[in-house]
């Protein structure tokens, strides 16, 4: 039985923190130490709540996968002192690092919640005061003493998403992510509803936190008019290693000779070429259409629902891990590895 849960609040940037200095007007970092006293109503959680903040702190605009290795291993170094994590983090580039985290953690077994906002803590109107609140709740949320969300989510706006199926798709309104491909976790409101079935469970293993990621990758976003010379370029980056080919629709791209040949030239150079469609709802499925089916022809490898966000944190883990042959990559990436992707 635990006695009193404890939580690492983590605060790695972003408007989440940030308050209006009264006497200059501009945004400064929020104080944390006395989080107590500017949100009296974390008292009645009778919770351990630590913070740790990054130094220096960073604007999501600026996110690196070597941010994502220290982030890994804060959590790697305080996962045994913790039931769960909280991780504040810049909106604009949360789905990214989140679906990071959920390939780095491998055998996850314990809340890592991210969450942030819109409109600075300090201002009247914020939503970043209940996106944490809820983030605090989830995150030490316990059936028997087993964490009921196990796994890195989104906390964002009164729902709970997997992290890697969401994408950032709103910059005005409150509701700013997407999971287009599957449904919320939670649903908040006057209780938080939880959708056990929709859960990824415990298995109970020893975390294992990787952190070797390989940048060597590139997105190709087609568009209707898209030239050679720009796909030649594409293809043609030094020491590439993989590309996201963002499809229409189903997963179809043009039939033209000379796009086809430049991506079957690429893949006899080893080069692993992913297909996921540019739709925020739907399924990339190449044998439905002429168009993809031609794709698969020359070995283009279907991506299924995957959101872009997962897809470039799920390469970079997969080719960064030494022990995985190029035909181990591909049988990976059609494999849901953290639920990712609907097979």
């Amino acid at each position: 039985m635990i006695d009193k849960i404890s939580l690492l609040v983590i605060y790695t940037g972003g408007t989440i923190g940030m308050v209006k200095d009264k006497k200059t007007g501009t945004l400064k970092p929020f104080d944390f130490t006395h989080l107590y006293d500017d949100i009296p109503v974390l008292r009645n959680f009778d919770y351990r709540i630590d913070f740790q903040s990054f130094d220096p702190l960073l604007d999501s605009s600026n996110m690196h996968p070597s941010f994502w290795v220290r982030l890994a291993g804060v959590i790697e170094e305080n996962y045994e002192d913790y039931e769960g994590f909280v991780v504040l983090h810049g909106t604009d580039t949360m789905a990214y690092t989140a679906s990071a985290m959920s390939f780095m953690l491998e055998n996850l077994n314990k809340p890592v919640i991210f969450t942030g906002s819109q409109l600075p803590m300090g201002e009247i109107r914020t939503d970043g005061r209940d996106n944490f609140i809820n983030a605090i709740e989830i995150a030490s949320a316990m059936d028997d003493d087993t964490p009921i969300v196990p796994e890195v989510a989104i906390c964002f706006e009164n729902r709970l998403f997997r992290a890697n199926r969401t994408s950032k798709f709103n910059a005005e309104n409150f509701g700013a992510f997407l999971s287009g491909n599957y449904s919320s976790l939670a649903d908040i409101g006057v209780r938080i509803k939880y959708k056990q079935e929709l859960i990824l469970k415990p298995n109970f293993r020893k975390l294992k936190v990787h952190k070797n990621l390989d940048e060597n990758i590139a997105i190709l976003k087609l568009f209707p008019g898209i030239t050679a010379n720009v796909v030649n370029c594409a293809l043609n980056t030094k020491e590439l290693k993989a590309v996201i080919l963002e499809t229409f629709g189903a997963g179809n791209a043009p039939t033209a000779p000379w796009f086809l040949d430049m991506m079957k030239e690429a893949i006899d150079r080893g080069i692993i070429i992913l297909n996921v469609t540019q739709c925020k709802g739907g399924t990339v499925e190449m044998g439905k259409y002429e168009t993809g089916a031609e794709l698969e022809r020359i070995g283009v490898i279907g991506g299924y629902d995957i959101t872009t966000e997962s897809a470039v944190t799920k390469l970079m883990y997969l080719l960064g891990c030494d022990d995985l042959s190029r035909q181990e990559v591909i049988h990976f990436l059609q494999t849901s590895l953290r639920g990712e992707m609907t097979v």
